[in-house]
């Protein structure tokens, strides 16, 4: 069912019709297969996911994709608590490593990030989780990728509160990427074998 050459789902190898972004590459093939929009509920899988939508920031998911298990050791399995506690060494540690993305600000985020998580009194997944309902409440369907919002008004609410509770690099858009991410919403085009295939 493709409804724009490029733009709408496009069969894979095996023929099944995947979004179109799925086929690009190896990496992404696999992302899109097995994890992306997969219901992710427990605080450090979100965690995980925020801190590396806001490290892509202004770089390709490519990029992050092929540095997440070096990201994941990095900051000890993105586990809260251990990456809530990193002082200035830690930060030293995390500007030396090639196998990152080695931007100050962003590094920086993730340790306040990290934080501000632990003060959430029902954690973080539970924050995110809120909003499903609203984001998904008459959703039709994207059939191209052109119907997919970057933000939408419940990742700009959940931005807002995120902020107001200390967290940094966690925009709208970043936001709605963790949401798509994490299966909050399920943002795979009508006609791609994983729609609606985790809700």
């Amino acid at each position: 069912m493709v409804t724009e050459p490029g733009r709408g789902p496009v069969p894979g190898a095996d023929g099944r019709l995947r979004c179109p972004w799925a086929v690009s590459s190896p990496e992404y093939l696999g992302y899109h297969d097995d994890e992306w929009g997969r219901p992710i509920r427990d605080d450090v899988g979100v965690f995980e996911r925020l801190c590396l939508e806001g490290f892509q920031s202004g770089l390709s998911w490519l990029t992050i994709l092929r540095k997440r298990e070096n990201f994941r050791a990095a900051f000890d399995g993105f586990r809260i608590e251990t990456v809530a506690g990193y002082g200035a060494a830690d930060v030293a540690r995390l500007l030396a490593d090639r196998g990152i993305v080695r931007n100050r600000a962003k590094i920086e985020a993730t340790i306040r990030n990290a934080r501000a998580a632990l003060e959430l009194p029902a954690g973080l997944a539970a924050l995110v989780w809120g909003y499903a309902e609203q984001a998904r409440d008459g959703k039709a369907p994207a059939q191209t990728l052109d119907d997919l919002a970057a933000a939408t008004a419940e990742s700009k609410a959940l931005a807002g509160e995120l902020k107001r509770a200390g967290f940094a690099f966690a925009g709208p858009v970043t936001v709605y990427s963790t949401m798509q991410a994490c299966g909050v919403v399920d943002d795979h085009l009508a006609g791609c074998f994983r729609h609606g295939a985790w809700t």
